[in-house]
């Protein structure tokens, strides 16, 4: 990703939420909460089998 590209989307998440930088970085750190959680979830589905046909210890 360019630095551009990054600057626009930082622009963005502050702009939603009202300028507020701190707002914003709450935001972004429940996000990533989020994201960390279904991430464990798919390794505690791989670590069990996962879908039927899968390979085993593979996520993608």
């Amino acid at each position: 990703m360019s630095s551009g590209f990054h600057e626009a989307a930082i622009d963005e998440i502050v702009a939603r939420c009202n300028g507020d930088i701190r707002g914003a970085l709450k935001a972004l750190l429940l996000v990533n909460e989020q994201l960390e959680a279904e991430l464990a979830e798919l390794h505690a589905a791989v670590a069990d089998g996962g879908p039927v046909g899968a390979k085993r210890g593979v996520l993608h």
